[in-house]
This record gives structure tokens, sequence and C-alpha cells, in this order.
């Protein structure tokens, strides 16, 4: 059985790997490492000033600050402190974070320097916001109160709660009236971590390279929980051009990471390129190795591109995929040059992994087989993927509605997703009932929410947001935001011809998405010359809209 308690699994682990660096980060200055001591300590001390300033059980504070070792400490120390962390998107607009803190009313914003005039505009639009401390040094707004500069007491009666209350809250939407809240339990926490140490082999000599953002529920589970659990160093980047993070991975010699298909494709394209510029004879020689690699075991295949591999470092075994689906050939190409890809699958709802290969458990075109202590099934009749076990989430904060309509009445979790589970129980993902749009990064767009948006126009009549799959190219088989919009009868009429409504059109499309993150924004926006199909209850039919507008 997993552990029950989060604090007895910190206090172990700072035990175990007291002098092990635990997360590090590169900046202009250096690299700044915390060891497990080190990060226990700052933890206890920003935990015993969360707890003087007046943060009580179950108070929520929000995290908005990109990946650093300090969001870690503060996710701890929240933690010893009794709250319940809210990690924040640092891509979202003031609009759609003042959307999900209206929500949540969390009693405190820990901010990076970077977002701390951010910050200081919500604590003024948010009245449960009493406070704002800075994580990364102190800053020019000398009023709040910084990480580094707080009193430096470490002990304290920590607060133990209960394996069924409330974590995290994972935002999956912003803009809407009614924010999507994810309640991930502790219990949803250590089952997660316990049921991906069953699953993989990492230990004190690995290290991993982190890329994604912390308020990614797969990072923070997988990406630093687990693998702080197997006493594995972490390292930070801030940036992410391929050169840095090839210096990181070089200087750190980073065994793996956790990254979104988008990011392997990119890689590969980068390999492929340089391959691409070798002599005839080297060029050829690459092609013939990389048709026979199959046959070969993995250490021949490391000899056979020792190059590329010097890149990574010479200690490098691959990654964890996961958020987006991977492209077949994208897994085959690293498989077949001597790196790991294991795919995954999983949503936020169930603390995110469903399932996923492993070293010795796959299957062609497969999500690899369901965690342990995770049980999946799918519907008889629709074929929709059902999951159940500790991982799934509590339910939407708030909303005990929408809770009830994703799970079944014997309380299986509803993924949207259309599954076919073999006899050896690999899960094979076939396609999406929901209308959530997946783009190449992974991010995840909900078309409800951009409507809410687009429908504040006065100049349209009807707005319908849909996935449109690429085709070709780098982000082949990936979606992009589409819009169809039918404008007012007076606003079609005023345009003297269609060139001029589309431009009319597209402008106040892009005036009104400014509201939105970057990545919401519809790229493919279409005017629409009739009314949309309506399902009896007077629902715009998204999938007959976009096979009419896309083919």
């Amino acid at each position: 059985m997993y552990h029950k308690n989060l604090l007895l699994l910190m206090e172990n682990k700072t035990d175990d790997f007291e002098n092990r660096i635990a997360l590090g980060m590169k900046s202009h200055l250096g690299w700044k490492e915390l060891t497990f001591r080190g990060l226990g300590i700052l933890s206890r001390r920003l935990a015993n000033h969360l707890i003087k300033i007046g943060i009580n059980k179950g108070d929520k504070v929000a995290i908005l600050s990109e990946s650093m070792p300090e969001w870690g400490a503060t996710l701890f120390a929240s933690v010893l402190a009794g709250a319940t962390v809210v990690p924040l998107d640092i891509k979202l607009t003031i609009y759609e974070l003042q959307s999900i803190l209206a929500d949540c009313q969390p009693k405190l914003l820990l901010v990076s320097n970077a977002f701390l005039e951010t910050a200081v505009e919500l604590k003024k639009e948010i009245p449960s916001i009493e406070d704002i401390i800075v994580l990364d040094g102190s800053s020019a707004m000398t009023e709040y109160a910084s990480m580094y500069n707080i009193e430096n007491n470490t002990e304290g009666k920590w607060r133990h709660r209960a394996p069924n209350k409330t974590a995290l809250i994972i935002y999956t939407s912003g803009t809407t009236g009614s924010p999507k809240g994810v309640e991930i339990s502790f219990k949803n926490v250590l089952a997660q971590i316990d049921s991906i140490s069953k699953c993989f082999d990492f230990g004190e000599n690995d290290q991993l390279l982190s890329i994604l953002p912390m308020n990614h529920l797969f990072e923070l589970t997988v990406g630093f929980l687990s693998f702080l659990n197997w006493g594995t160093s972490i390292y930070y980047s801030k940036s992410l051009k391929p050169k840095d993070l090839f210096s990181i991975i070089r200087d750190k010699k980073v065994t793996f990471m956790i990254v979104v298909p988008a990011f392997l494709k990119l890689l590969k394209t980068g390999i492929e390129t340089e391959v691409n510029q070798l002599s005839p004879v080297r060029k050829a020689m690459f092609k013939f190795f990389y048709s026979i690699a199959d046959y070969l075991p993995l250490w021949t295949r490391k000899l056979l591109f020792k190059k590329i591999h010097d890149k990574f470092g010479g200690k490098f075994k691959g990654c964890i995929a996961g958020g987006a689906p991977l492209d077949l050939d994208v897994g085959i190409f690293f498989k077949r040059i001597g790196m790991l890809v294991y795919q995954g699958y999983g949503l936020s709802e169930a603390s995110p992994v469903v399932a996923t290969e492993r070293a010795s458990v796959s299957k062609f075109r497969s999500v690899g087989r369901a965690l342990p202590n995770v049980k999946v099934k799918t519907d008889p009749e629709t074929g929709e993927l059902l999951v159940k076990g500790d991982n799934v989430m509590k339910g939407y904060y708030n909303q005990p509605e929408l809770t009830k309509e994703v799970f079944t009445e014997d309380g299986w979790l509803k993924t949207g997703d259309i599954a076919k589970i073999d006899k050896e129980g690999f899960v094979f993902i076939t396609g999406r009932i929901k209308s959530m749009i997946v783009l190449s990064g992974g991010k995840k767009v909900f078309p409800e929410e951009v409507e809410s948006v687009l429908e504040k126009s006065p100049m349209f009549e009807e707005v319908c947001v849909f996935g449109g799959r690429r085709t070709g190219g780098q982000k082949n088989s990936t979606e992009d935001v589409c819009v169809a919009i039918l404008p007012k009868q007076e606003i079609a009429e005023s345009a003297q011809n269609e060139q001029e409504l589309e431009n009319i059109i597209k402008a106040e499309v892009k005036k009104l998405s400014q509201r939105l993150a970057a990545y919401k924004r519809p790229v493919n926006i279409i005017t629409a010359d009739a009314p949309m199909p309506r399902t009896a209850t007077r629902k715009i039919k998204r999938n007959e809209v976009k096979k009419l507008l896309l083919g």
C-alpha cells in the first residue's frame, strides 16, 4: 500500500536523500541548486510564515510562476501549512486569471518577480486575496515579503490533512462564467506516485530535465513528485531553445525528460536536418543502420548512433510523452536510434495518468496498459473509455451537477475518449467523444470557452468553435482552433462584397480574442452564409458544422 500521508513521504525522502541535489536551475549567474535537505528547509521556512500570517487548514493559495526550484518548495510549504494549492497557467490573460481566482477565492498569491505586477492587479480585483509573497528573491515592491527575506524559522506544528481532502485544484478553463476546477485529493496524488513507481525504475543515478510548466498536472505528479520520490535530481531551464536545453543535458548528464509529443517531433526534425547535411557516404550509412536497427539490441543502436547520443551527453535514456497523441513515426524514429519513448494516456480528472507503456510492456499503436491499481473498461454501447481507481478526482470544484455528468451511476469516470482494450489489457485510443481540441503542444482548448468570448460581439448571430485537423508539415494530424461565424444580417448587408465581410469578421474575432491566451485564439476563421444546423434543444451541431465547412 502506498504512503497514506504526503507529509510523512516528504520527511522520509528528505532524510533518505539529504545531500543529493533535488532541484536546480541555470541562470546568467550560474547554477542555483537545492539539496533535498535545502528543499526541506526552504519549504519549512515558508510554511512557518504562511501559518504566521493566518493561512488556515483548507485555505486556498494560488501559485503564478514559471517553473523554478522555489515552485516546488512553495508546493511543499503549502502542504505543511495545510493549504490547498491552485497552480495557475502563466500563459493566461489577466481576464482569464480573474475568472479562475474569483471562482476558487484564494487567500494568498505566491508569484515570481516576472508576474508580480500581474499579481498586484489581480489582488485589486479579487477581494479574497489578502497578501502576495514573491518566490525568487526580493522585489522592487518592498511591501511584499519574499521567500528569502522571511524569518528563518523551520520549526512548526505541521498540519496533517486526511487523504480525501483536496490537495490541488487544477483549472482546465478560465473564461466562462463557471471555470472548471478539477479537485485532486491527497489520496489521488499518492496513488499516482505509487502507480508510476511500479511502472518505471528510476533512482539516484538519474537526472531529469523538466520543460513542462508546473501547473500541468502531468508535470506535477509525474515529472516532479514521482521523480523526487525516486531521489532523482530535477533541473529547469529559463530557455526552451534547443541549444540551451542541450547544454543542460550535457552539463548535468541528464538521463530522462517528460515531454509533449510536439517537442519530440521538433527534435526528430532537427536530427534529420543534421543527417541530411552529412556527406553522401555517411548519409547512406545512417540510412542503412536505421533500416536494420529494429533487429538489434538497444546497446548496439546506441553505438551505431553514437554521435547523436553524444550530443545528448552520452547518458540520455529517453522520455515519457503525454498530453497529446504521439505520432507513430516519431516513436519509431527514437526507438530505432536507441532512445526509449514511453507513450502515456491520461486526463486531469485522473491525476492525470491512466495508462502508459513500460520498458517490457508495449504494443504497436497502444498507449500501454492501465497503471497498477487503475481499472479501465469501455462502455458497451458507445465505446467510451471508463476509469476507476484512487487516482480519480473528487469532482469539479463547486460544480456538483457537472461532476455528476462525468461519472456513471456506479462511479466510473467518463473520459470522453473512444477506446478498445485487447485481451492482454492494452489500451488503444481510437477517437474522442467530447469536443475538446488538443493542440500540437498538448494544450487543450474547450470550444465553449472560446465561444463565450466571441458571442459577446453584437456583430455575430451564431458562433461555433471546433478543431480542424492539419495534414502535412510539422503539425500533421494535430488540430487548430477553428471558428465558424454567421454575421448579423445588417452586418452582412453593410459589406460591399464577400472579402470586405470576411475582413470585418476577422478583425472582430481578433479583437475579442485578446481576452484569450494566445494558444486559444482561432487561427481559421470561416464566414457562414446560412444558419447552422441545430438539435431539437437548439444546440448547434458542432460535428455537422465542422463536416459541412471542412469536409
